[in-house]
């Protein structure tokens, strides 16, 4: 039987360049490959964008009403054999999404690999991140670091160069000079506190 795997890190963790590699890896040994994406993530479009400068267009951008299995039982029965379906920024996927993704694995027997936050810029947890915790057969941290030096594990929001403590859950990079940057949990308190006292 086949796994559902969830990859999670802190931003600039390296999530969409190892999802991209895997890709690679499958498709250089003459495997097929299924790339999801949610629509809610609209950076880079139809694209999955790696801060290394890598893209590669997904194959579906699924909305918050698609099945994600009967969207890959539908492909298989019209490309063949599938390896491994792959997802990127995991996290805004609905609870019965991930149930689905959980599905393809052990009724479909293709693996599943999620990439993704765990949580957002105020330390509260995304619903397919969530689910995931609670389902995933395997569950892997990518490490990064934050500017002070140490382990990285909580996501600072910034907007307008300033960090930010309150406001939606959804924000992406890049619109309305929303930016993120990885932070230690000393470093994260640091900064709440000066913006708190601002």
């Amino acid at each position: 039987m086949s796994k559902l795997y969830f990859r999670y890190g802190a931003m600039n963790s390296g999530k969409s360049t190892n999802l991209l590699q895997v890709a690679h890896n499958y498709e250089e040994r003459g495997m097929k490959v299924l790339i999801i994406k949610p629509m809610t993530d609209t950076k880079g479009g139809d694209l999955l964008v790696s801060r290394l400068g890598v893209t590669r267009k997904a194959d579906y951008l699924v909305q918050k009403d698609h099945n994600i299995f009967d969207l890959v039982k539908e492909w298989m029965k019209k490309n063949g054999p599938l390896h491994c379906v792959l997802v990127d920024e995991v996290q805004f996927l609905k609870a019965y999404q991930i149930d689905q993704l959980f599905m393809i694995a052990c009724q479909l027997d293709v693996p599943v690999i999620c990439y993704g936050l765990r949580t957002d810029f105020k330390m509260e947890g995304f619903e397919g991140s969530a689910r995931l915790l609670l389902i995933a057969h395997s569950i892997e941290e990518l490490k990064t670091i934050c500017k002070c030096g140490k382990k990285a594990m909580l996501n600072g929001r910034k907007i307008n160069g300033r960090f930010v403590f309150e406001g939606e859950q959804i924000a992406i990079e890049g619109e309305g000079n929303v930016e993120y940057e990885s932070l230690c949990p000393k470093c994260y308190f640091k900064y709440k506190k000066e913006a708190m006292n601002t």
